[in-house]
Formats: structure tokens, sequence, C-alpha cells
């Protein structure tokens, strides 16, 4: 079936994508412009405001003003708990529009999107809707002063204003896992979605408006991470920056952050173990594996990049990973009865390929893909299963986030757990057996943020996530994420 474009998003992508500051939609203060393109025909499909530093000036300020004049924590924790549960109904019913634009600038598939990415952002903001009013403090005596009469309590406080940093690669859930949370303590916030991807986000802010999350509160910049994000992580009366994306940018927001020492939380690269034990379900497994790391092309932070298959099953789990792998079909994500779409720009693309290319080199043998798909004008890699691949290789060790899986084979618990933590990130993994104990061995040993057993990248809102080493910082999800956004007050009083 053609896509044709519903009139709703036409009439929306006919005019500048626009910033919003202290509940005002504006064009960059300098009028500059940067066109977004639809990776699936390599297309510009529409034009975003670049913000400036006088309109990054003006959205902190207005995120300042809007916490210190307490126009969000005014209200009741019921009251803020209502407005956080509409923005979930607003989501849902504008779902069709919401996963028509995740489809056109990241990729997506438009029923991924639609029945799995739009539910479960909806499902974040109601998650935190509930906590709205559960935020609260403890009682504690003293333990060292005798004969004395103290009351001692703790409060949960608001951190303050809160910069939202979100990445190409999942541009409507990840701001949902930022703002829900930061709204949900009571912060103030300026998101900076990125700068391939702002479509949603900006659908977002106008239903976050309509839900009646007050001005100021929520400001929205586009333009280009090195210099928004940049500004972002360093100005004075930014409190918080929540960051998720590389570990080398990851990186530059810590060195940004340190003059006023704000409180920084990351979720950054990932390199992912699947380790596959000889007594494991192998057609689930392989089925499984294939999944982790070709799902949404591999440009996933949990994508399940590295595969380690004990000896004894090696060849049956590589050669059946790689004949789905030749079996799936790639295409536009506007298009239906695709199995993979595509990658989010032609220079991620051609990342991706050189490193395939520097694998081979290394001595990796290609199980299946390994190409670039020529002709089709957006930006589509074959999905590729890279086998008898060591430590030493560069395709191993540095994240490659594409459709690319590097395969490895153990002999026994021990070597496979060592080869998984000889890695600097520790994200994400998954364990495939049948056998309980081998299970939970495994995945305590294992140095990961977050681990399956049986499954790969089953989501939930109530889990936290987040990563070991330089995988990141903090969590996000959870009541865990929402401490992220508080600091903690002890008051002492003697009586």
């Amino acid at each position: 079936m053609t896509y044709s474009m519903s009139p709703s998003v036409k009439q929306r992508l006919s005019q500048p994508q626009r910033l919003l500051i202290d509940g005002h939609w504006l064009l960059a203060s300098d009028g500059n412009v940067s066109d977004v393109y639809n990776p699936s025909s390599g297309e510009v499909i529409a034009s975003a405001a670049s913000a400036t530093a006088a309109d990054t000036e003006l959205a902190v300020a207005a995120a300042r003003r809007s916490f210190d004049e307490r126009t969000w924590t005014g209200l009741t924790p019921a009251q803020r708990g209502k407005i956080l549960w509409r923005i979930g109904d607003l989501l849902e019913q504008h779902g069709d529009e919401i996963a028509e634009l995740e489809m056109l600038d990241a990729g997506k598939a438009f029923n991924g999107a639609r029945h799995g990415e739009i539910p479960f952002a909806a499902d974040c903001f109601r998650y935190y809707a509930g906590w709205c009013t559960k935020i609260e403090g403890s009682t504690k005596d003293l333990s060292t002063v005798p004969n004395q009469d103290f009351h001692i309590y703790t409060r949960r406080e608001p951190i303050g204003v809160a910069a939202l940093i979100v990445p190409w690669n999942g541009p409507l859930v990840q701001a949902a896992w930022k703002i829900a949370p930061a709204l949900a303590a009571g912060c103030s916030c300026v998101v900076k979605p990125a700068t391939q991807t702002p479509l949603s986000a900006v659908r977002l802010g106008e239903l976050m408006i309509e839900a009646g999350v007050p001005a100021g509160v929520i400001n929205i910049l586009l333009g280009r991470g090195s210099s928004i994000g940049q500004l972002l992580a360093e100005h004075s009366k930014v409190d918080k920056v929540s960051f998720t994306g590389s570990t080398e940018v990851g990186k530059r927001i810590i060195d940004a952050a340190k003059g006023n020492l704000k409180k920084v939380s990351l979720e950054l690269g990932g390199k992912s173990p699947v380790i596959i034990f000889e007594d494991a379900n192998l057609k689930e497994a392989i089925a499984g594996a294939a999944q982790a790391i070709f799902s949404h092309a591999g440009q996933v932070c949990v994508a399940g990049s590295r595969l380690y298959v004990h000896e004894n099953v090696y060849e049956q789990v590589v050669q059946g990973i790689a004949d789905l792998a030749k079996n799936m079909t790639v295409g536009p994500a506007t298009e239906s009865g695709f199995d993979m779409g595509p990658l989010i720009s032609k220079g991620h693309l051609n990342g991706v390929f050189q490193m395939v290319k520097a694998g081979q080199e290394e001595g990796a043998r290609v199980a299946a893909g390994g190409r670039m798909i020529e002709g089709q004008g957006g930006y589509f890699m074959e999905p590729t299963v890279l086998a008898d691949t060591n430590h030493a290789m560069s395709v191993v060790n540095e994240e490659i986030f594409g459709p690319v899986l590097v395969a490895m084979r153990f002999n026994d618990i021990e070597e496979v757990i060592a080869m998984a933590n000889d890695s600097q990130y520790g994200l994400a993994a998954s364990i495939w057996t049948q056998d309980i104990s081998k299970a939970h061995k495994t995945a305590a040993a294992i140095k990961a943020g977050i681990l399956w057993i049986n499954c790969h990248a089953v989501p939930d809102m109530a889990v936290p996530f987040g990563g070991y080493k330089q995988s990141g910082w903090g969590r996000e999800n959870g009541y865990e994420a929402l401490l992220q956004y508080t600091e903690l007050k002890s008051v002492i009083v003697k009586l």
C-alpha cells in the first residue's frame, strides 16, 4: 500500500516547527530553521526552528520563574496528577497522528508506534500521575544524643529547573520517560528534542498545554545539541540535566555541568550481551536474539549486539539467526510489509557500514548481510551477522547502533561471564537457559543495569532502567527515576 500523508500532518508540516517558550509558540529569534528528513526516502519533509542562545535564555528564565513562583507546585498533588493523567489520555486520543509523525522523521513503522510506543508513553504519564500524591519523607530518631527530645523528619522537594535532552531513536517515549517524572516531582522543564526528530515532541508540547500544564512549566527548544544542549548543561539557573545519548557526549555533559554542580543523570551507550546456553530453548533463543538486534534496525540502546553461544550449539544458533536475517525484508517505514526500516541518516548509515567493513578486515566472517541497500532513496542496511569474532575486534568493543550482530563461542559459565563483562558498557543483557540456578547465577554476575532471562527488551514503567560503567549514571522509570528530580532535606527540631 502506498503511503498518503494525512491532512492534519500535511498541514502541520507545511509550517516550520516552533519553539515553546513560556506558553508561546515561537520561531527562532534569528529566524533560522533546519531541515527535517524522512529517513525512509531521504527527502526533506519539514523545517524546524533552530533555537539561539537568546531563545535558550528565555526558556530557562521562563522555567525558573514558573518554579520560583510555584506555578506548578502551587497546585495540589492531586491536581497535578489529574493533568498528567490527561496527557496520557490525549496521547492515545491523537495516537494515529503522533504515530505518523514518528514514522516520518524517526523511521518507525506506523503499527509499531501506534500500538506500542504511543500506549507506552501514555502509560508513562499515568504511572507518574499516581506518584504525585505519594512523594513523602520519613521520621527519624537521633542515635547519639542522650536525654533530649527531638522531632526529626525528612522532606522530598523538587530539584528545580530540569533540562531534558532527548535522543533521536525514541523521540516520544524517551521524552515521556523524562518529562513525566520531572513534572510529578514538581520541577519546571526545558526539553531539547534531537535535531533529527522534533515532530512528536512539538505535538506532545501542544497536548501538555491542552491538558493544563501552566505556561513556563514546560518549554521546548529545537536545534543542535552541540549548541543548545551545551548551553543548557552549562546554565547556572538549570538545577538538573537528564541526557540520553552517546557516552562521548555524556562525558561532555558532565564537564559542562560542573559550573554550578547541577545534578546529572545519563543513559548512555551499550553493547549488550545475549548469552545462549546449550540447554536453552533454541527456537525461542534464535528468534529472540534476532529480534534483540534487528528491532528498529538496531538503533536501540539495549540492542543485543554481542552474541555468546555455547560451542556445542554455536553453529546451529548462528546459522539460525543468519537465516532469519537473510529472509528479512527491508524497506521504507512508510510502507507496510517490511520487517526492518531505515537508519536515521545517511551519515549514520555510512558509519555503520564502515564498522562492518572494519570487522571483515579484522577477520570476522559475514554470515548474513554486510551491505548497504541502494536504490530506495532512504538509508537502508542489510541485517548483518558477523560470526567468529573476538574481543580484539573493534566491532565487538564499539557500539555500532545498527543492525549488526557479532557472534562468539564460549565453553562454560565462568568464561562467558568474563567475556560479557569485558566491555566499557553495562547497560543490559539477556540470558537464555532452562536451568533456573544457572540463570540467576549468571544474572547476578553480569555487570549491567537491566537483565532479561529467556526474553529481551521487555519494558515496564515500574522497572528501573539504566546502566553500569560507561553506560550511564542514575535510573529512568520506577520510583527511582522520580527521586532523581528531588532533593532530600532533613529537619531536626528540639522540642
